[in-house]
């Protein structure tokens, strides 16, 4: 056997990787730089994953969720957050039909494919909460009624870490639903450069309209259906729940990793690895999508939190203190 020889997928990648060039491309027609959080949004998309998009005002949180959804033939439904928002406001209400006098449910903008929440720390507990049922189980129950979302059901959410004044903190089991949280950081020099040459260029069109569907919704489901099938070996497996389980046993944590976070880590390996080309997860796979999954899922201690620590710094040294698999 010729070891120099590549390998050969036993599952069909390529129809997959040929749609992720495309959408790659597309976006790239209004975002400058940000290749990495493209590549985790991408990541979680494929693996049927929510993403909290974290940042400053201004860096195109809100404009990357949208150009993701632009290019996926799919309905989509935008909710801005507020503090008076209600969850029926999201989740739909019973209405009153005084021609047959019945009562008829009138679905809320949560009833879509992709989802885009902004500025999820803005409701109060009780409309964040609201999520909790179709964020985890894709369905609604109102009036002992429960309603099935149509696949695929993603949800983007972003929010300011900066201001706190009329925000609302979210409850760690609402974080626990989010497959990624990613933080967008500003671009350098060079990319706001080209980001202002660009805008000079376009002159008043609006960016979203250079973008075109370039797959369908039931080819994102087929695409999400063959990233589940991606092989992970024993080993890496073991690795993971390490990681996960040192977590739970640092002294930096009040509070580590769940198995939910253990099933996450393997799920978003799955689909890095299908985006790479592979039907394989190697331990690279894993190390790129640890801190996104995990960094929202632990709670620092409170002297950690005074001495200004980040849950990232911490998820690091623990990654740095397992031997990776060979």
């Amino acid at each position: 056997m010729n070891e120099n020889a590549p390998f050969e997928n036993r599952l069909p990648l390529d129809e997959l990787n040929h749609a992720a060039y495309r959408i790659r491309n597309e976006i790239n027609k209004v975002i400058v730089g940000q290749e990495k959080v493209l590549d985790l949004l991408l990541t979680a998309v494929i693996a049927n994953g929510h993403v909290l998009l974290e940042g400053v005002p201004g860096i195109a949180k809100t404009m990357m969720a949208k150009l993701i959804s632009k290019s996926v033939a799919a309905d989509f439904s935008r909710i801005q957050f507020t503090p008076d928002l209600m969850p029926t406001d999201v989740l739909g209400t019973m209405v009153f039909n005084a021609g047959n006098s019945t009562f008829e449910f009138n679905k809320g903008p949560v009833f879509s494919n992709l989802v885009l929440i902004d500025e999820i720390n803005r409701a109060p507990a009780k409309t964040q909460s609201a999520l909790f049922e179709v964020m985890e189980e894709r369905q609604v129950t109102i009036d002992g009624v429960t309603r099935a979302m149509e696949s695929p059901f993603l949800v983007f959410a972003t929010q300011n870490p900066v201001e706190h004044e009329g925000t609302y903190r979210l409850p760690e089991a609402q974080l626990d639903r989010f497959l990624f949280k990613i933080q967008i950081d500003y671009p350098s020099l060079e990319q706001e450069v080209n980001i202002l040459s660009n805008a000079q260029k376009r002159e008043s069109l609006d960016p979203l309209s250079l973008i075109s569907a370039v797959i369908s919704k039931e080819e994102l489901v087929k695409y999400q259906q063959l990233a589940t099938r991606v092989v992970v070996e024993d080993d890496l497996l073991r690795y993971i729940a390490q990681i996960v389980d040192k977590t739970r046993n640092s002294n930096s944590f009040y509070l580590g990793g769940s198995p939910r976070a253990s099933l996450a880590i393997l799920n978003a390996s799955k689909a890095f690895a299908a985006l790479e080309g592979r039907d394989f997860v190697t331990p690279d796979d894993i190390k790129t999508v640890l801190i996104p999954v995990l960094c929202h899922r632990v709670i620092l201690t409170p002297e950690k939190e005074m001495e200004g620590v980040k849950p990232e710094v911490i998820i690091q040294q623990i990654i740095d203190t397992v031997e990776v698999p060979r």
